[in-house]
């Protein structure tokens, strides 16, 4: 990691975020491209995004080991079906070793905004050191905003809590000195994280009352370890761990009719929800299936994955889950909506992300900020998940509606690129049609869907083959494309002759989501641990 106040105040590219996507578009950048001139910003002081900050009891991936993990730098040495978050972290690092990227990495430092200089054709980024409050500024020719959405944590604000004398936590800020031994321990939420954490704490905590709202589709699964013999195979032929991947892709990639509105997308949503409440009535305890057992349609919500045992840790004399409300906090106890007082030493909060990564002062052509270009399309948008019209140069990995997976997109460093207002518009109208088609839309109430404009802002609704081809060959037509200003070329260094010369490659290229940079298909946002 280098320090601030040693970059250049002029580079071709700034990355904002050092996770996965942060990550691979570091790598493409050297490996496609040979450019050695960018720099990344991130809040925490080394790679991981959200596998640096959730560090709770039992956190992990929820898709298989072979799968995670970007096509350029395989790693068939998980020891997990489905790893922790230990070993995805070390296998982040290593890429970042591999790849030697460490030394592009700027911690501790938050961004703020960014204005596009029109005279100038650059960025300049507005960015915070965390530890010292310092200000500054960086221009760049390409900005590239690889933000995830598990980023800010989503608080309760909760009656009385400050009066609270025991410890809060939130599950992706989780302080490796908690903890819960022989403790009260209060769990709000009922997602991903808390189906993880419950049964990793049940056997040291004193009592567990955990806090639940809306059910979720739990379905069956398991953990397991991946033994030597395994592990030698894939590394030593690694044409099968190539074809177990192609497996696993095409496997996962079924859950996409799940959601269709048709015949079989309906036969399917009928058979796993039969699956879902088959396994709740065979692990769950039978006081407990009703608030086990949602009523909204299997799909419109992230599933749950119950590959650690939640179900069956219900059972334990020490764990319950209520649905009535918690309404106050005291210094010892909490109280819900029905009068009732359940002691407290640990409140621990499980109930997601804030969403706030497009909340940023981003500002384009003429000064329009980034909220006034969506207000023209009443929703949050980009084209192809990956642009904007009067943005130029600047884009999305893991932008809106995206949601099937991480993009990782590689850029030319010698042209101003933006797309077309007209293009842009065709996609939006393209995007709502087919989501209307789906049961990502209005079927129940969910994060994918923004509460101010009441569209879909997370689901890409198509499956993940016209993902790979129109952001790979996407039609030129639909960009504008400018010459860089000579005078901000001269101040920083240039990438080597031979990819500066490749001008028409290149800008397809520019389209680029590199299939197997990093692709997570919807399971794999989840945080299992490994048993």
């Amino acid at each position: 990691m280098i320090s601030a106040s040693t970059t250049d105040t002029f580079t071709q590219v700034i990355i904002i975020g050092a996770g996965m996507s942060g990550l691979a578009m570091a790598c493409q950048l050297k490996k496609q491209l040979c450019c050695e001139d960018f720099v990344i910003y991130d809040r925490a002081p080394n790679f991981g995004g959200t596998w640096y900050f959730n560090k709770y009891p039992g956190c992990g991936v929820d898709i298989p080991a072979a799968f995670y993990s970007f096509s350029f730098a395989l790693y068939p040495q998980f020891t997990c079906f489905f790893p922790k978050q230990e070993e995805i972290l070390q296998y982040i690092h290593g890429v970042a070793d591999e790849f030697s990227v460490a030394l592009k990495l700027v911690g501790h430092t938050e961004w703020e905004g960014a204005d596009w200089q029109d005279s100038e054709q650059c960025w300049e980024v507005r960015l915070r050191e965390i530890p010292s409050g310092r200000k500054f500024t960086r221009r760049c020719r390409i900005l590239i905003s690889a933000v995830g959405g598990l980023t800010n944590p989503k608080h309760v604000m909760l009656q009385g809590i400050k009066r609270f004398q025991g410890n809060i936590v939130h599950t992706a800020r989780w302080d490796q000195g908690t903890s819960v031994a022989g403790k009260n321990v209060i769990v709000i939420g009922n997602g991903a994280s808390a189906t993880q954490l419950i049964p990793a704490i049940a056997e040291d905590a004193a009592s567990i009352t955990q806090f639940i709202r809306t059910p979720h589709h739990y379905m069956p699964g398991k953990n397991f370890r991946i033994n030597g013999l395994w592990s030698t195979i894939f590394q030593s032929i690694p044409v099968c761990f190539w074809l177990f991947r192609a497996f696993i892709f095409l496997y996962l990639e079924t859950s996409i009719l799940l959601g269709e509105l048709t015949w079989l997308g309906e036969l399917m949503r009928r058979w796993e929800t039969y699956r879902s409440r088959q396994h709740v009535r065979k692990c769950a305890p039978e006081q407990y299936w009703s608030l086990l057992t949602p009523e909204y349609s299997i799909g419109c919500k992230r599933r749950v994955f119950d590959n650690d045992g939640y179900l069956k840790c219900l059972h334990r004399p020490n764990v319950d889950i209520t649905n009535d409300p918690v309404v106050a906090v005291e210094e010892q106890s909490i109280i819900t909506q029905t009068g009732k007082r359940f002691p407290a030493d640990l409140i621990v909060f499980a109930t997601g992300f804030a969403l706030s990564q497009y909340d940023i002062d981003l500002r384009g052509r003429n000064g329009r900020t980034r909220q006034e270009h969506w207000n023209r399309f009443g929703c949050i948008q980009a084209f192809e998940t990956v642009a904007m019209a009067e943005f130029p140069n600047f884009f999305y990995i893991l932008g809106p509606n995206s949601g099937r997976g991480h993009t990782s997109t590689v850029y030319s460093i010698e042209i101003s690129v933006v797309i077309k207002q007209a293009s842009e518009e065709r996609f939006n109208a393209k995007l709502k049609s087919a989501l209307r088609k789906t049961v990502f839309t209005n079927m129940c109430r969910s994060w994918y869907i923004d509460p101010r404009t009441d569209q879909n802002w997370f689901t890409y609704p198509w499956n993940s083959f016209r993902m790979w081809y129109t952001t790979q060959y996407g039609g030129m037509e639909d960009w504008t494309y400018t010459k860089a200003v000579a005078s901000l070329d001269n101040q920083s260094r240039p990438c080597s002759n031979r990819c500066g010369r490749e001008a028409l490659p290149i800008l397809i290229i520019i389209l680029s989501v590199l299939f197997g940079c990093i692709f997570v298909t919807e399971h794999g946002m989840l945080l299992s641990s490994c048993t």
